[in-house]
């Protein structure tokens, strides 16, 4: 996607480097905790400033591209702007300060250790999230992949607990082992197929690789990226659930998941091209793959008792939503696995918000504790009904319009059966989520348990809770223009 470069494309880099410049500040300002973090929320401010003045140029038409660095002849780390990263940037800089906001509350209650090191990390997780959102190539996208993973390490290893540490072993284990032996090995094998790692609208392979050789590449980016937990390369996912709350959003929502699934379906546009998989067929495999993982990790979020690994599976569940969307190589399913990244990261972030207030506030973690909850926490429980009814897809909330999209994505890929996929995998939504609410608001409270009338969570949290909550509901009104963000990707006029 080279072109002409307009004037101030340094702005990318800005985007790339504010975070990073926030974390050193944060590690200098460690031992004075309140400015430490207005310095957090700061930077995130700025950030997401810095980010809305990416767009405004870029619907002005604008080509923003930026040369990093060039590694070897013909292979830069740059940076360029087009409408599905530009997506990204925008969910990963927005989740962030109502992230760091909800940290703040939730830190401080919880008395939590090494906080300063929490905030370091993450910002620089953030300036990864951003550079994969902005890569212009594989290249690019593969180091700041990879940067993501080194960054999160620490922040799921928070606890130091012996716990912690082996759920650390299985998260480097797997999301190292998974993009070195075969996200790696695409990338090198597609450059020696093509002579290029540049995105491209349209995709690069056409040309280059036969049926059998498209499949075998497709399978190797797909399991490859392993943020994307599709089944059996998930168990990396789950098993981060021993951080704090604010990672386990940091996880699902904001950057590392997303990274995963917004790579996968950017590949899918810009290296293989949506007509090369249709014509030769070679992504079908995949749509059944995605399905599989859709409903199995479904039906285990259903035996979960812990609200936290109930809510990771249903995240590797609706992770699979938008690989499927891929798969099904249409229009439709493309556009609804793009609205699915900003839709289920508003949705699930408030569900873990949630989760992670009722463990601060009341000390409850499992499912089965959480009776009469919704008389004492009322207003966090209904923003938690509001989140579930977005991740099950019913209006007028967000993740209505991406289930949509992506069920016309079956229709016109005469792919029926993975329509009833989709259907079957909503009522199963209900059935893990709904629970949860029904528990909370219409059981009493367990006999010999003193009622304590309303006890909401700091304010620090139950703001960031209310604001994406909100959040599924505005982005029901704005899908139109997340839409028409997202449309020039496939070469169509918004």
């Amino acid at each position: 996607m080279t072109g002409v470069t307009e004037p101030g494309a340094a702005v990318l880099g800005i985007a790339v480097a504010l975070p990073l410049v926030g974390a050193l500040v944060v590690s200098l300002l460690g031992r004075w905790p309140d400015v430490r973090e207005a310095a957090s929320l700061l930077t995130g401010g700025a950030l997401l400033a810095v980010v809305i003045s990416i767009l405004r140029r870029h619907l002005a038409g604008e080509h923003l591209e930026l040369e990093l660095v060039e590694m070897m002849p013909g292979l830069p780390l740059a940076l360029e702007i087009e409408p599905l990263g530009m997506l990204f940037a925008l969910v990963a800089s927005g989740l962030w300060i109502v992230t760091t906001i909800y940290s703040v509350g939730y830190m401080r209650a919880h008395h939590e250790e090494n906080q300063t090191r929490f905030y370091v990390c993450f910002a620089i997780a953030i300036a990864a999230a951003t550079g994969v959102a902005m890569a212009r190539n594989l290249l690019t996208l593969f180091v700041f992949y990879e940067v993501l993973t080194l960054s999160t390490y620490p922040l799921v290893t928070h606890a130091r607990t012996e716990e912690a540490r082996a759920a650390g072993r299985v998260y480097l284990g797997i999301l190292l082992t998974t993009s070195v032996l075969f996200l790696l090995l695409a990338i090198l094998w597609t450059w020696q197929l093509t002579g290029t790692l540049e995105f491209e609208r349209g995709g690069i392979l056409s040309g280059h690789a036969e049926p059998p050789l498209v499949g075998i590449l497709l399978a190797l980016y797909a399991f490859g990226t392993g943020k994307a937990a599709l089944m059996p390369f998930h168990r990396w996912l789950p098993a981060a659930m021993v951080a704090p709350t604010p990672v386990s959003a940091l996880l699902h929502a904001v950057a590392v998941v997303k990274a995963g699934v917004f790579s996968i379906l950017k590949i899918v546009v810009y290296v293989f091209g949506i007509d090369l998989l249709s014509d030769t067929g070679t992504s079908e495999w995949l749509m059944y793959v995605a399905s599989f993982t859709i409903l199995a990790a479904s039906l285990v979020a259903l035996t979960r008792d812990n609200l936290k690994a109930r809510l990771a599976y249903s995240t590797i569940s609706q992770l699979s939503y938008i690989v499927l969307g891929a798969a099904l190589a249409t229009e439709s399913g493309v556009l609804g696995g793009g609205l699915q990244i900003a839709m289920h990261a508003v949705g699930k972030i408030t569900l873990f918000f949630v989760a992670g207030a009722i463990m601060v506030t009341l000390h409850k973690t499992e499912v089965s504790q959480l009776d009469g909850v919704g008389r004492q926490m009322p207003v966090t429980m209904f923003c938690f009904l509001i989140g579930s009814l977005s991740i099950i897809g019913l209006p007028p909330l967000g993740g209505a319009w991406s289930k949509w999209f992506l069920l016309l994505g079956t229709v016109d890929a005469q792919m029926l059966p993975l329509a009833a996929v989709l259907i079957v995998s909503s009522l199963l939504n209900i059935a893990y989520l709904m629970p949860i609410v029904a528990r909370a608001y219409f059981v009493p409270l367990p006999a010999g348990t003193a009622a304590t009338g309303i006890s909401e969570a700091p304010l620090l949290c139950l703001v960031p809770i209310c604001l994406t909550a909100l959040g599924c509901v505005v982005l029901f009104f704005a899908a139109g223009d997340v839409h028409a963000l997202l449309l020039p990707m496939l070469g169509s006029a918004p």
